[in-house]
């Protein structure tokens, strides 16, 4: 009877114009999933899904491309291993992603709930896809405050509709994104208003809401600067690693001024930095200028570096 109903509200009320329910390209499927990790689908759909198939249109062209490129397509995005492990798993399967689920997750950046996305909406699979909207909807359902992650994988797939995985699947995503929402949910509207035990109870909590201390990183840059070029280089620690940026100093060289603090939020913790500059003595190759600072993929903190030096009118 439930399978009905969520397919009735699917065929009403369900985004069945995005992109990438309105192909079988396999690759398309897993770069809008990888793409919507951490991300709104308005802001995929508006400035990068688009973008990102019409430079690479295939996964060959994506495995045969220049990861810098790959960076700068995906600037705005955040999360940038997503993008090098998109690239890295490219390079190892094109021209096609693996059919099976145990051998996507042998891909770098791909887990469980991408997989079985890929197997469920581009190869039409009994696969239950398990993201967040997901799991608040099954919490709420079985009024779960903090269950783990293989009791929920249960429930999912003891739900699953094996005749419609595809529609299934994305009527669930739907109903968490648009109904039964974090804050307000429209419970009139959900076709699991009969069985579910928060709209029996008359409380949504579910499930709990774990408050997490965000730490705060700082950091002192040094921009060296020269006849209008700077000095950038490839970061190669595991933060921002593969991007471009300006340069991070355990302690400040002679002759610096200091030109002012930006500040990035990250998921997992604040960066501050205070931001110095300095003439150099001689130009090298990884001096840029403003317009070919353009062309390089940068992160979040270093483009609000780049702001603060036109602003203080040294670009």
């Amino acid at each position: 009877m439930e399978h009905k109903k969520l397919r009735d509200w699917y065929a009403k009320y369900g985004r069945k114009d995005l992109p990438w329910r309105n192909t079988n390209d396999p690759y398309q499927i897993y770069l809008s999933e990888v793409m919507l990790q951490q991300t709104q689908v308005k802001t995929v759909l508006e400035r990068f899904y688009f973008p990102f198939l019409e430079r690479f249109p295939t996964l060959e062209a994506l495995a045969n491309a220049d990861l810098d490129e790959v960076l700068k397509l995906w600037e705005g995005l955040g999360y940038y291993t997503r993008a090098k492990n998109l690239h890295k798993a490219a390079k190892l399967c094109a021209p096609k992603l693996p059919e099976n689920y145990d051998e996507l997750l042998k891909l770098p950046g791909i887990g469980k709930n991408t997989a079985s996305a890929i197997c469920a909406f581009a190869y039409k699979q009994e696969r239950a896809v398990m993201e967040a909207n997901v799991k608040r909807i099954l919490c709420r359902i079985y009024a779960l405050k903090s269950p783990q992650e293989e009791v929920l994988r249960r429930l999912a797939l003891e739900m699953l509709d094996r005749k419609n995985p595809f529609d299934h699947n994305q009527a669930m995503m739907d109903i968490g994104s648009m109904i039964c929402k974090v804050r307000n949910p429209d419970c009139q509207m959900c076709p699991f208003q009969a069985i579910c035990k928060a709209d029996e109870e008359g409380l949504y909590d579910y499930p709990e809401k774990k408050r997490k201390r965000v730490p705060t990183r700082s950091a002192n840059v040094v921009v060296r600067h020269k006849h209008e070029k700077f000095f950038l280089k490839r970061r190669d620690g595991r933060f921002l690693h593969g991007l471009w940026g300006f340069e991070v100093v355990a302690s400040l060289p002679e002759g610096v001024s200091k030109i002012g603090e930006v500040v990035q939020q990250y998921t997992h913790f604040k960066f501050e930095a205070t931001v110095y500059c300095v003439e150099a003595d001689d130009l090298y190759d990884e001096y840029l200028s403003y317009d070919e600072i353009g062309t390089i993929a940068l992160s979040g903190v270093d483009k609000k570096i780049l702001a603060l030096l036109k602003k203080d009118k040294l670009v």
